[in-house]
């Protein structure tokens, strides 16, 4: 059989069987640090972009009440708001005017629905606000839906990020998929940039609180 031939079957083959694996691939992308139940239950959020063609559900678990982890969602977005917690030099190759800070802005603490902001060519509209527990926020096009909802259980607070995505081509489906990978990439860094924060807003507040308990019993 010539070789040319071999090569060409042993490529269609590799081809194919990475077809049928891709659907496996991609739930650890999709779904990363999501329970099973997560990923597939309805999240608050969920009704502004019904029948989506793309939906990803991550993650994280955080050692802080959710008041600790809600001022860090409550004033994300391009400067002079607090940034997106991820990789910066990234978001600003794509000129997001993005710049990440380590410090609550007391100015971005009161989010309201009907409040707008610019991802890029995105513009985002602030849909549904319930402080502590949910934020969601829709694309002006109505294509993109981008849920925060916070699950607070015993000072430990459980972080959901639901992307819902309405493709309407053929093309931006078959685009989306390479960018599956680097919004995983993007949006780890993100979720754990707020853990990190979070954490340590919470430790600092304990230990705030301790000082006050303590000078108001020392004789």
């Amino acid at each position: 059989m010539p070789l040319a031939l071999i090569s060409h079957r042993r490529g269609l083959a590799t081809a194919v069987a990475l077809a049928a694996l891709y659907p496996l691939l991609r739930r650890p992308i999709l779904a990363w640090g999501a329970t099973a139940s997560e990923a597939t239950s309805r999240l608050p959020g969920d009704e502004l972009l019904e029948d989506a063609d793309g939906v990803s559900t991550r993650a994280i678990t955080i050692a802080a009440p959710a008041d600790a982890v809600w001022p860090w969602l409550a004033q994300m977005g391009p400067s002079p708001r607090g940034g997106a917690y991820t990789y910066d030099w990234i978001e600003n190759l794509l000129r997001l005017n993005m710049h990440s800070v380590d410090r609550v802005l007391p100015e971005f603490q009161n989010p309201h629905a009907g409040d707008t902001l610019d991802y890029g060519r995105n513009r985002m509209r602030l849909e549904r606000v319930e402080p502590q527990r949910v934020l969601s926020w829709r694309s002006e096009n109505g294509n993109w839906v981008w849920t925060f909802v916070l699950d607070e259980d015993h000072g430990q607070t459980r972080l959901i990020s639901r992307n819902r995505f309405r493709l309407p081509t053929l093309a931006s489906r078959i685009g989306m998929l390479p960018m599956e990978p680097g919004s995983l990439v993007m949006e780890r860094k993100m979720l754990r940039g707020i853990k990190e924060r979070a954490e340590r807003l919470a430790s600092t507040t304990r230990v705030t609180r301790w000082s006050r308990v303590r000078s108001m019993v020392t004789p």
